[in-house]
């Protein structure tokens, strides 16, 4: 969501008109003699030499106007020159100029400005008179250099002092809560704003608006816009962004239209809100004639529009769009580059299958790659989205190369590149490296350790997993709703029911975090691998919520395996009751009927099958090799078939010696329905398993990605495979990540019961 400027810094600090003049005053300015009046030479502060006039200052004996400090001051504003301010503070002091209260006044602000706090506050300390001004300066002076707690003391201050805040001061005053993340402080303040009536005010009505917003009260935000009599631009792109930062995109386009028709012309922010909108709401007819507009409007060229519209059609799927907008930018910025390489990665989740998703996710690091030709120095957002491509594409050799430049480019320190890390370690198989990038990280961040408890669990590693989330505890990180999904996800692969159980006890009583749906799960999806049905029904019953069709599902695999048929068929019916999207479902219930001869039940879903469109189970897997993918189906003839059929034929008899029995499907509705040439072919993880073995080194594990679940047999299949090859195999397919290591599966075997 695009974010709108501080309305609050972003206002020019009100001076008394006595301090205005004086900025533009002329300036007396003679080398020849070390005393300069009034008289001698009159110069314009835009003349002013800076280098003269400190020449001068150095000199002991030299005296200058009072008046030509204050643009030498203003350049040191400018250039951050914080020495220099001192010692133009010494010479006004040995000068006597110290006397004057415009230039004191200056002085405070100066030093705020340059962020010397210390000193800002002695020049004020010493004041001999205090007006709204100085009172203002400083506290803007420790808003800027973010200590909010500190500028609401002055603010109290002040207000014991007998002065009285003006408009800007209430909304540096605003600021300072909206940064101490104080709601209950900023209705007091609010409260003072109504007591004196100037809550229309616009800069403060802006200044609520936007206070309340980043608070989550959209009502009040948008009550407190409304009392606003004469809204600006800045009033109507504040409820804008507070409509769709508070999930309400609807009423920000709403808005935006409203405020087209009175006639208020949008700003460049204005435009990249609503565009911002659009991509959340997929509105793309909205954003194209927004991008219409903005042209319209001589915001063409505009870098800011540009790439939200830009990242409006990647995110729409429109590529072509995308790339002639981006190719045809005369200069790109690195938020142009990180919004391609995000958009990417976004069309990664719109993709129609996983092969489509596998090369989206190559397109953006092939972006990434060109970024880093062109000279320019990625930042942590460009490194983080890179490393989530690689974690999305299980691709461990470029998200190894990515690890390898934020090295270079000192990165690595940071803790949101290092979580990228481990949560991209995790999901390419790779443990150790995961566990290795989380102990090097110099800080971490409860979305760290949570990264990294998820990982253990994800890889079977349960005991570690709740090892490190009593460590997170023990130094006082307060777990959240995911960190318990994690901890939940260890016991239950460990098959640990009363501690589960504590836990979760633990997570609603002393944490008072409400269970979700994710928590739930973990404990139904432990009750199924133990065969306890009825536990997991009886803990459906006590949900606060319907249950979603992934729990229905396990349920059903559960009912499957242990004989439960009244409860899987009552289970099943549940299940269709949710307009279900993904086609395996159903297929899972057909073959469920099928094999209880329930005809009435197959014709049912069958027709929902052919309604749907699911006429054909696409069963597609893809492995990356050296940056080139290669994707397989069953029966496909393609990639030295006869030669992958032979590797396979050798393979499958090695796994008989050890022990693998071939399963079928408990019902032929599946082989039915896949997209193949013969229902005896081997399924496409089989195939890009084979072709791995013949092109992937012997020291290398191998991964592979599927669009569909592995079934009971691939699975089984595998795990004698990691075994007679002494191979790492990792496939990460539609339902979880499966690491196949000497005859075992992270997945603790739950696919057994598909």
């Amino acid at each position: 969501m695009a974010s709108l400027p501080s309305v609050l810094l972003a206002n020019t600090l009100k001076l008394d008109l006595e301090f205005k003049k004086l900025t533009s005053s002329s300036l007396p300015l003679d080398k020849k003699g070390s005393t300069i009046s009034h008289d001698d030479m009159v110069l314009s502060s835009s003349n002013v030499d800076f280098k003269e006039v400190s020449f001068l200052i150095n000199e002991v004996n030299s005296r200058i106007d009072p008046s030509a400090y204050v643009p030498m001051l203003k350049e040191c504003i400018e250039k951050n020159l914080v020495s220099q301010v001192e010692e133009i503070h010494a010479h006004i002091i040995k000068t006597g100029a110290d006397k004057e209260m415009f230039l004191m006044i200056l002085l405070v602000n100066v030093y705020s400005k340059c962020g010397n706090l210390d000193c800002a506050r002695k020049v004020f300390d010493n004041l001999a008179e205090r007006n709204v001004v100085t009172w203002t300066s400083l506290m803007h002076g420790y808003v800027h250099n973010k200590q909010p707690d500190v500028a609401f003391d002055v603010f109290r201050e002040m207000l014991e002092f007998g002065s009285y805040p003006n408009n800007y001061t209430l909304g540096l005053v605003l600021n300072a809560c909206s940064s101490l993340g104080d709601v209950k402080l900023a209705r007091q303040v609010h409260g003072y704003i109504i007591k004196y009536q100037i809550d229309h005010d616009t800069s403060i009505g802006n200044a609520l608006c936007s206070l309340y917003s980043i608070h989550g009260n959209l009502d009040s935000a948008i009550k407190i816009f409304k009392r606003i009599k004469e809204k600006n631009v800045i009033s109507w792109t504040a409820a804008i962004s507070a409509c769709g930062d508070n999930g309400d995109s609807a009423e920000g386009l709403e808005l935006f239209v409203k405020m087209l028709s009175e006639g208020v012309e949008p700003n460049d922010y204005t435009l990249t809100t609503v565009l911002s909108l659009c991509c959340v709401m997929q509105a793309l007819t909205v954003g194209s004639q927004v991008h219409s507009l903005s042209i319209k409007l001589g915001y063409v060229s505009n870098l800011r529009v540009k790439n939200s519209v830009m990242y409006l059609y990647l995110k729409s799927g429109l590529l072509i769009e995308a790339k002639k907008l981006f190719y045809g930018m005369e200069t790109v910025s690195l938020v142009t580059w990180n919004a391609m390489i995000a958009g990417h990665a976004q069309m990664m989740d719109l993709a129609a299958d996983g092969v489509s998703a596998h090369c989206s996710g190559i397109e953006a690091l092939k972006v990434f790659l060109e970024l880093h030709r062109s000279g320019m120095k990625p930042d942590l957002f460009t490194f983080s989205s890179a490393l989530t491509v690689c974690s999305n594409l299980t691709a461990l050799e470029q998200g190894e190369q990515v690890h390898a430049q934020t090295i270079k480019s000192g990165y690595l320190s940071d803790v949101v590149v290092g979580t990228a890390l481990v949560n991209m370690y995790n999901k390419c198989g790779s443990i150790d490296r995961a566990t290795k990038a989380f102990v090097e990280m110099p800080s971490r961040t409860l979305i760290s350790w949570t990264a990294m408890i998820t990982a253990f669990a994800q890889h079977g590693h349960s005991k570690q997993a709740l090892q490190l989330f009593d460590d997170m505890r023990f130094i006082g990180v307060r777990p959240n709703q995911i960190t318990f999904v994690g901890v939940l996800s260890a016991f239950s692969q460990l098959g640990m029911v009363d501690e589960a159980l504590y836990f979760f006890d633990m997570m609603r009583y002393e944490y008072k975090i409400r269970p979700v749906m994710d928590h739930y799960a973990c404990l139904i999806d432990m009750f199924v691998r133990l065969g306890q049905i009825n536990e997991a029904y009886d803990l459906i019953k006590k949900m606060d919520f319907e249950p979603n069709e992934f729990i229905w599902s396990m349920i059903i695999a559960g009912c499957r395996s242990h004989g439960k048929t009244e409860l899987g068929y009552y289970a099943a019916e549940q299940l269709l009751k949710h307009n279900l999207k993904d086609s395996e479902t159903y297929f899972l219930l057909l073959n469920m009927y099928i094999a209880a001869e329930r005809w009435k039940d197959v014709s049912k879903v069958r027709k929902i099958i052919k309604d749907e469109g699911f006429e054909k189970l696409r069963d597609w897997s893809w492995i990356s090799i050296k940056d080139k993918v290669y994707s397989f189906k069953q029966g496909s003839q393609a990639h030295s078939f006869e030669e992958l059929d032979n590797l396979l034929t050798e393979l499958d008899g090695e796994a008989k010696v050890l022990g693998y029995e071939p399963q079928t499907s408990s019902g032929s509705a599946e082989e039915d329905y896949k997209e193949s040439t013969t229902s005896t072919a081997p399924h496409s993880e089989k195939l890009a398993l084979a072709f791995g073995l013949l092109n992937v080194p012997n020291t290398a594990p191998i991964r592979v990605n599927k669009n569909t679940s592995m079934c009971r047999d691939c699975h089984n299949f595998m795990k004698f495979i990691s075994m007679s090859t002494s191979r790492t195999i990792i496939v990460r397919d539609s339902k979880r990540l499966h690491i196949f290591v000497n005859g075992h599966c992270s997945c603790g075997d739950f696919s057994n019961l598909i």
